[in-house]
């Protein structure tokens, strides 16, 4: 079974944190989310998985390689110019040769979805194309898709305003198509899913269908304000992650005298903490992060090697990668980091 994760943008709307991280390695509970994807996905049996890359393509590939390390095979596309969400998916149909249906997942989702289901439906349905679904109360910052009884696709609306909204149940771009699909889109063209193909299908009546995901866990990382309700999620036990180590302090971490630490935390590899350090959780603390004496960090996510100064005080902070926090600094509801852009690849 074969599956590809969309991971091609830039993901300015995280920026400045993904000035020097390119968007698959985005860090959810000290993790790239691309990985979680990867092991999300060969829960399902899927075990070739294509990626389309762009920005910083080289740290991608050292981070992720050749997929072993995760039980998959990976294979990269690379896009010297983007092709849009559609159009990537074009420039790889080789990969899909001889599938019957395949799915295509977005490196911004942090899901449980059952791909399982997802995939039953649309064969059931013969569709050319199928959407995963979950429901929303408010829905005026998502894509929203108006279905029939059958679930067939019959109307989009575009982060309607409250009160017009058709539909709570929002696109989590998680989608299974038919080889179909490629007829749908141009090759070598910059194309969309979102504004060109599912809007071609939905108004000639193809067999185009929505899939409802019950109560499955959902969240668009691509947010700043997602990004901290999937941490939140993940460290408060509301969705688990495939092959998430346990929250709480690792044996590698280095406590000074009277550290204090509470609620739910997680640490990676190497962590040192200086005296009369307090970590308040839900915080997540990646790889090699370093707080020196007196500091207090307190509901929030310091990426890899971030190091924060003595009597620093973080209050639901987002810390960037190898960003460095003054001696007594104040950050409060703040996202700060390194913001020399790279350059891409």
């Amino acid at each position: 079974m074969r599956a590809m994760i969309l991971a091609g943008g830039l993901s300015t709307r995280l920026y400045p944190l993904t000035k020097q991280v390119p968007k698959p390695l985005v860090p959810v509970a000290g993790k790239p989310n691309a990985e979680h994807l990867i092991r999300y996905l060969a829960s399902f049996g899927y075990r070739e998985i294509v990626i389309n890359v762009h920005y910083l393509a080289d740290a991608i590939l050292a981070r992720l390689g050749d997929g072993s390390g995760f039980g998959v095979r990976l294979t990269y596309s690379h896009e010297d110019e983007l092709l849009g969400s559609a159009g990537a998916v074009k420039k790889v149909q080789d990969f899909f040769a001889g599938e019957p249906s395949f799915v295509v997942v977005g490196c911004d989702d942090l899901t449980n979805l059952p791909l399982d289901d997802l995939l039953a439906f649309h064969r059931k349905n013969e569709a050319v194309a199928t959407i995963g679904l979950v429901e929303r109360s408010e829905v005026e910052h998502y894509g929203v898709v108006v279905t029939d009884e059958r679930g067939r696709i019959t109307g989009f609306q575009e982060k309607p305003p409250r009160g017009t909204e058709r539909s709570h149940a929002v696109n989590t771009g998680i989608y299974a198509f038919s080889p179909k699909i490629f007829d749908e889109i141009p090759p070598q063209a910059f194309y969309d899913f979102g504004k060109q193909v599912f809007p071609a299908l939905q108004e000639r009546g193809a067999a185009f269908y929505g899939f409802d995901a019950g109560d499955a866990y959902w969240c668009d990382i691509g947010t700043v304000g997602e990004y901290w309700r999937a941490s939140d999620d993940v460290l408060g036990g509301r969705v688990t992650l495939p092959g998430m180590h346990a929250t709480g302090v690792r044996k590698s971490t280095r406590v000074g005298k009277g550290v204090r630490i509470e609620g739910h935390v997680l640490f990676g590899h190497g962590v040192i903490l200086g005296d009369d350090v307090t970590i308040a959780g839900p915080t997540s603390l990646g790889d090699a992060v370093t707080v020196d004496s007196g500091a207090r960090v307190e509901h929030s996510v310091l990426w890899d090697g971030a190091h924060v100064g003595a009597n620093a005080t973080l209050r639901h902070a987002i810390v960037g990668m190898n960003y460095t926090v003054p001696e007594s600094a104040l950050l409060r509801d703040a996202v700060v980091a390194n913001e020399e852009a790279a350059e891409a690849i």
